[in-house]
């Protein structure tokens, strides 16, 4: 099916109490495993998290590297509030962690960050050579890179398939969101194609994963 992109921000208060309150740990969980998996020496001092939304894997890099400053970008202010009053509850965290309201592109944003990650980011985009310019512009040598997101199923009964397999029981704004997003998203071959333009398709490589998702990973050169 074609692409059919979506808002670029989630700035509804509805979608920001949902998203917060949804129960997102297992997935997160694999992807910090899979961080390890990829990365096992670390992900270095500093790390940029864009798109953390409510900061679900801001948290967990910093609990996961301790000796890393972490980053987490959003560019809606609803989706970043539930993470500045968790951050305000854990007083530990708030030397290594921040957050900041900021839409990409931004060229005032800092590079030389050892890490680059992002999930769930690309499918809101309706320019996705904004986030590869992101990651060139933030990364520094050799940093890590590490994207994960939706990939669009061939159909939309797919679509609606995989929306009744893995949130048919979730809030009904998930559930629209759910299906926009996929509809939204890119496929593997669409995402090889941005790397080819933006000059990382020797740096970066791209692959499906599971029956709903793809990661892109691999360090700046």
């Amino acid at each position: 099916m074609q692409r059919t992109p979506e808002p670029e921000l989630m700035e509804g208060l509805d979608q920001a109490l949902a998203y917060a309150a949804a129960d997102f740990s297992a997935g997160d969980q694999q992807l910090m495993e899979r961080l390890v998996q990829l990365f096992p020496d670390g992900l270095g001092a500093a790390v940029v998290d864009l798109g953390c939304g409510p900061g679900n894997i801001s948290f967990r890099l910093a609990e996961r590297f301790p000796t890393a400053q972490v980053l987490g970008l959003d560019g809606a202010a609803a989706m970043l509030a539930p993470g500045l009053q968790e951050l305000g509850r854990r007083p530990a965290l708030q030397q290594r962690l921040r957050f900041e309201q900021r839409c990409l592109p931004d060229p005032s944003l800092p590079g030389g960050f050892t890490a680059v990650v992002s999930n769930s980011l690309l499918h809101h985009l309706h320019h996705p050579a904004v986030l590869w310019q992101a990651v060139r512009q933030l990364g520094a040598p050799g940093a890590c890179v590490f994207i994960k997101d939706l990939r669009r199923p061939p159909t939309p009964e797919a679509a609606l398939a995989l929306q009744q397999r893995y949130l048919s029981d979730a809030p009904l704004v998930l559930q629209h969101d759910y299906i926009a997003s996929l509809h939204a998203a890119f496929t593997p071959e669409e995402v090889q194609q941005q790397l080819g333009d933006a000059g990382l398709v020797d740096q970066l490589q791209v692959a499906p994963v599971d029956d709903r998702y793809l990661e892109v990973w691999g360090r700046l050169l």
